[in-house]
């Protein structure tokens, strides 16, 4: 059984090296818990946690999640993938092994030690949408043979054996369905639209938009995201999820590409490129249920998150 002192509890986070695991582990060790961050680094980074290495609670592993990891804790906090295209279809076997193989092993362990667990799934479980916005019940619009699919296919199965186990096992499951999220600590080669069109402006290179800008997306700041991951993995053990969490205001990549020049005070000209195979046209999360039941919903704009993250990369030696 987990073992639990008090209020205190020893947290595993998956991924904890990364953009969203970083921020995770800050806001955890912030509450006075104990963090043991696992990551294999393959796109998680140091850097992205080395401020925390001086806290006695804080404790990093490198370790690869397709293994078993035997580990004593009260909570996990399961966030290991790479997420940008770039990264996760450079490997796309290992992409896929990591989302189902290391749920397995992750579900294993809370099996083990009957702990809750939280699974970071994404919107990207629901494809090329049909429905707008997008709502839970919504069963996606998936291609499970394109180039998207190692990601799309492996996190909706990742979500199928979190509800098996729950089912069968009776394990405490909190299922998360990430939308776009950027702020401090993205990775600057990640290929997402918010690091690419700040990147480039700051580089005074040319703004990179697929097809004519007129897709959707709706970004939201990092702090709010982790905020809806801890009033989540709060709630009652009968409440699995999953829950949308995302920002519900929606923009063409076209106006962020826009307002990125404005804030960054580049001159970089709009330069259009065909279009990515499998690219969603519209991404928009309907969050009635983050309300409902977490008493959730962003508070960051996105000109203020924008000032934040532009502030982060101006920083960096790139």
């Amino acid at each position: 059984m987990a073992r639990v002192y008090g209020s205190r509890k020893r947290i595993l986070v998956t991924g904890g090296a990364g953009f969203l695991g970083s921020h995770l582990c800050d806001r955890l060790l912030a509450e006075g818990h104990e963090v043991l961050c696992v990551d294999n680094l393959f796109t998680g980074a140091k850097r992205n946690v080395e401020h925390l290495h001086s806290n006695p609670r804080f404790e990093f592993l490198r370790h690869d999640v397709t293994f078993p990891l035997f580990v004593e804790v009260d909570e996990i906090y399961n966030l290991a993938c790479p997420a940008s295209p770039i990264h996760y279809q450079y490997d796309p076997v290992q992409t896929t092994k990591t989302s189902v193989i290391g749920a397995i092993n992750m579900l294993g362990l809370a099996k083990r030690l009957r702990c809750r667990i939280f699974q970071a799934s994404t919107s990207e479980v629901y494809g090329d949408p049909t429905e707008h916005p997008q709502t839970e019940a919504y069963w996606g619009n998936v291609n499970p043979i394109g180039t998207r699919s190692c990601y799309d296919e492996g996190k909706r199965c990742a979500e199928t054996l979190f509800f098996d186990y729950h089912r069968q096992h009776g394990i405490d499951v909190k299922v998360a369905r990430i939308f776009n999220t950027y702020g401090p600590r993205m990775h600057p080669a990640d290929g997402r639209v918010v690091s690419n069109f700040i990147v480039q402006a700051l580089d005074g290179r040319p703004i990179t938009i697929y097809g004519n800008g007129s897709q959707t997306r709706s970004f939201c700041y990092v702090d709010d995201l982790i905020e809806g991951f801890i009033r989540l993995m709060g709630t009652e053990a009968g409440f699995p999820g999953p829950v949308n969490i995302g920002n519900p205001v929606e923009f063409t990549i076209r106006e962020l590409a826009e307002l990125v020049i404005e804030k960054t005070g580049a001159k970089s000209p709009l330069v259009e490129e065909p279009l990515p195979s499998d690219d969603p046209k519209q991404r928009q999360p309907d969050i009635r249920v983050a309300r409902e039941k977490l008493g959730w919903e962003p508070k960051v704009p996105l000109s203020q998150g924008l000032d934040a993250t532009i502030a982060y990369f101006a920083s960096l030696d790139r």
